[in-house]
């Protein structure tokens, strides 16, 4: 009898099929199942399985049978996947929920799939696009600017983009006046990439001046998710202009009334029907904001005018962006390359990658606690000991002093 490291080298020397062959003509030939079975490697109630699926089925009996099984209960029949995907297709903007109501109406007394089925076949036909989940951006919890004189606060925004007449998709980006209502830009962008958006405020501010304060929601470019605090460059680059970056509460666009109310009369008078080209769309906009802020009345102001209850801010901008001053702190350091700050050779530690080429503030608060600064904002503390950075959980606690003191 072969012993059990034998028997290793001749499984693996054989086939599957050829070993379980093997066993069988063995059994059929007068051997016991006991010894086979040891053999082989294999229970005693396998070895007498393929004895029986021989005398059977001959070789094939021997080959391993599918595990899939004979019945698939929860398998949807395919008369219904032909109706979800012509509703589909005869309704392409609708969801899962409002499908089925349709075929219900359509089908009476058919039992019709569930709403989760009906998405999972819409998925499995590439009939819907998944949803780009959004990273959680950390709250903004100072207190909302009520604007009481021009430039006091601006108000900044993407209206919902719409399809022109060749084809291309528009990005109308708007800003305003949040005393006044007076619209300051009314941009047809074909994106909404922030060198876009920093080059219409850029001219803007030239224009016009800087505000005290500026208000967006929390979408991109006004707002990194990934990044520390949901701080952009955007963000960056208009706190080093000593400009408040408020933002409003995720699903209150109430905060920002104002400005979609202006959004509202801007998607009716300019988009029904949309131009042919995004030079078109522009020709519209720009005639509709003359009209908007020199003719057009209005009742919160007493019936007059934007243009009448606005003027430029008193902070001019000539171009320069300042360099932050830490006067107060130990040490300048810049933020390297993906997000890296040095104290020394020794010490470094990971920022955020929106901060990278400017210059944050660092003074030793506690023996080997550093308290990290970017223009008058708190980001956090590298702690030595932990070798870690620790961002500050009130660092949205902005309070307006460093607008105050830009002025």
């Amino acid at each position: 009898m072969r012993t059990t490291a034998e028997s290793a080298v001749v499984w693996k020397a054989k086939s599957v099929l050829e070993q379980r062959n093997s066993l069988v003509l063995r059994y059929r030939a007068g051997e016991r199942m006991t010894e086979l079975s040891r053999e082989y490697g294999v229970s005693r109630k396998t070895g007498y399985k393929y004895v029986e699926r021989y005398e059977a089925w001959g070789d094939a009996g021997l080959v391993d049978l599918s595990q899939r099984p004979k019945q698939t209960p929860t398998a949807l029949a395919e008369e219904f996947v032909s109706l979800i995907v012509d509703a589909r297709r005869r309704h392409p903007t609708w969801g899962p929920k409002k499908l089925r109501v349709l075929l219900i109406s359509e089908h009476p007394g058919v039992e019709l799939p569930s709403r989760t089925t009906i998405a999972n076949v819409l998925r499995r036909q590439q009939l819907t696009v998944p949803r780009r989940r959004r990273g959680r951006v950390a709250a903004y919890r100072a207190p909302l600017t009520d604007a009481k004189g021009p430039n006091e606060l601006w108000c900044m925004d993407f209206k919902g983009q719409f399809e022109l007449g060749d084809g291309t998709v528009c990005y109308p980006f708007t800003v305003t006046d949040a005393f006044s209502r007076y619209v300051l830009v009314c941009e047809a962008f074909d994106g909404t990439a922030g060198k876009g958006v920093r080059a219409a405020l850029e001219h803007i501010f030239r224009e016009k001046g800087l505000p005290r304060a500026i208000r967006s929601d929390n979408g991109e470019p006004f707002v990194s998710p990934r990044a520390l605090f949901g701080l952009s460059r955007l963000g960056a680059w208009l706190a080093r202009l000593g400009i408040l970056h408020e933002r409003i509460e995720p699903g209150c666009p109430q905060q920002n009334g104002r400005h979609e109310r202006m959004h509202r009369t801007l998607k009716a008078e300019t988009t029904r029907p949309a131009a042919r080209t995004l030079l078109g769309q522009q020709e519209r906009f720009d005639a509709w904001r003359t009209c908007f802020n020199e003719q057009r009345p209005h009742e919160a102001l007493g019936d007059r005018t934007p243009a009448s209850a606005y003027e430029p801010s008193p902070r001019v901008w000539k171009g320069e962006v300042p360099k932050p001053s830490y006067p107060l702190h130990d040490m300048t350091r810049p933020v390297w390359k993906g997000g890296i700050v040095a104290i020394d050779r020794r010490r470094r530690f990971s920022l955020t990658a929106s901060l990278v080429d400017e210059q944050v503030g660092l003074r030793e608060v506690e023996d080997g606690k550093w308290l990290v600064s970017f223009v008058a904002r708190d980001l956090g503390h590298y702690d030595e000991r932990e070798r870690r950075f620790i961002p500050s959980v009130a660092t949205e606690e902005i309070g307006k002093e460093s607008a105050i003191a830009a002025e």
